[in-house]
């Protein structure tokens, strides 16, 4: 499939947007062209004739099944305009630093936080590609620690935070794609089956001395590692693609949201951060996922 392209395959601007969409009738005529390139395909007996009734359902001419666009998508049974929803597609991937709930709500004038925070869940669940390849090739692993300043322990061990593995392909001096995973800990039974999780066996895993990874070797990865100790090279020196991605990773989560994320939402969070190349196109994914979500409680700050 051949990569969408800016003002032919989604609107390049805002005003292009408006341009396209200003009415649910083109909405549906979008979401049908990118559901059914080829034409109408009846999901009951296959047929390709069908006609528009008069709530907007396509009624398929072989069997009468009656079909709707929005049917197993993100869209299905909203009662807000398509063009509102579109409109949030195209503030939600146009913000360098990220989205958060009460701006998306104050930008688009929604009636209330929880219907922002719904909408903005369900984007992100539909920005995450089904089945999407795992890291290949030489990739740099580290956990980092989130939740904000808290007394005691600092790094590993660290009490009231959350680990979160990063892995973060190497690509010349800079990066390819980077994945991120929840941890309960940083013991070697969390770490390996994380890994496993989010790279193709046969990939060079550059790790630092911690034991946790002592396994790495042994789950059919070339291991290459970096014993900071011996060498004196500072963490972000050895490993500096991981470290840059951990440090934006805090920055996006203190500064865009406040620090105001729950642990349990750490998933959803991390996978829709603007420096994680895990996206598809907004509305192209939209199309063919559900995207659905817990009810929130509105936080004391942003979120």
């Amino acid at each position: 499939m051949a990569h969408p392209r800016p003002g032919v395959d989604y609107p390049e601007s805002w005003r292009e947007l408006l341009a396209w969409f200003p009415d649910d009738p083109a909405c549906l005529t979008y979401l049908e062209r990118l559901r059914w390139p080829g034409g109408f395909v009846c999901p009951a007996c296959g047929g390709y004739e069908s006609w528009r009734m008069g709530d907007g359902l396509l009624r398929c001419t072989g069997c009468a099944r009656r079909t709707s666009v929005t049917a197993g998508t993100i869209f299905a049974g909203t009662r807000s305009p398509l063009s509102l929803w579109f409109a949030a597609a195209w503030y939600i991937t146009n913000q360098k630093s990220g989205v958060s709930a009460l701006g998306l709500q104050r930008a688009l004038e929604l009636g209330s936080y929880e219907t922002a925070w719904v909408w903005l869940h369900k984007f992100r669940r539909a920005m995450v590609r089904p089945g999407r390849d795992k890291l290949a090739g030489e990739i740099e692993v580290d956990e980092t620690y989130v939740g904000g300043v808290a007394a005691g322990k600092h790094g590993r061990g660290a009490e009231k935070k959350t680990a979160v593995l990063i892995a973060v392909e190497k690509r010349g001096r800079g990066m390819g794609r980077v994945r991120f995973a929840r941890i309960p800990d940083t013991s070697g039974d969390s770490l390996l089956p994380a890994i496993e999780d989010l790279i193709e066996p046969g990939s060079v895993v550059a790790t630092d001395g911690h034991a946790g990874y002592h396994g790495v070797a042994g789950a059919g990865y070339t291991h290459d590692r970096h014993n900071l100790y011996a060498t004196g090279d500072p963490a972000h020196v050895a490993m500096p693609r991981v470290h840059r991605v951990a440090s934006l990773l805090k920055g996006w989560l203190l500064g865009t949201h406040q620090g105001a994320v729950r642990p349990q939402q750490l998933d959803y969070y991390s996978t829709s951060s603007p420096f994680a190349s895990t996206a598809a196109p907004p509305t192209t994914a939209a199309c063919s996922s559900t995207g659905s979500s817990s009810r929130p409680s509105r936080p004391s700050r942003d979120h």
